[in-house]
């Protein structure tokens, strides 16, 4: 499985969400971009589907911006994933809908299955808020200025 820029985007917005929880003035686009490295412009693209799949809330005008929904302790990354890069399969074998020419009775697909066990396991048990938690801790020696 290959997270792509969409997967690692979406995933770095709510991380920057998730150290402003709780706070009573949403955060802007241009300081998510900002502080996570990301082009505002897909940021847009990837909030309004943040926003669809109920993770964030937008406020527009001057003053608004987006904000976490549910605590972050709440959100598994596996969920987030999902909502940004569809389902989480290693092989098209485990997808229902594809046409398997060994009608399921191939060698590799319990090797498939377990896989994708392997990474639901790891993506289902870290939660945005531990990623924030590591994200603070990584930029321990930078300053984040709140205005």
């Amino acid at each position: 499985m290959k997270v792509s820029t969409k997967g690692d985007y979406g995933i770095r917005a709510l991380i920057e969400l998730a150290h402003h929880f709780g706070e009573v003035k949403p955060t802007q686009s241009g300081e998510i971009a900002a502080r996570q490295s990301i082009p505002e412009s897909y940021l847009e693209q990837l909030l309004t589907t943040l926003r669809r799949a109920g993770f964030i809330r937008s406020v527009r005008g001057p003053q608004g911006g987006h904000a976490l929904i549910r605590d972050p302790e709440t959100i598994p990354v596996s969920e987030v994933i999902v909502a940004l890069e569809g389902s989480i399969l290693p092989s098209d074998c485990l997808d229902e809908s594809s046409a398997c020419f060994k009608g399921g009775g191939c060698a590799q697909r319990d090797m498939w299955q377990a896989v994708r066990e392997a990474i639901l396991g790891v993506l289902e048990n870290a939660t945005v808020a531990d990623l924030a938690e590591r994200d603070r801790a990584l930029g321990a020696g930078s300053a984040r200025y709140v205005i």
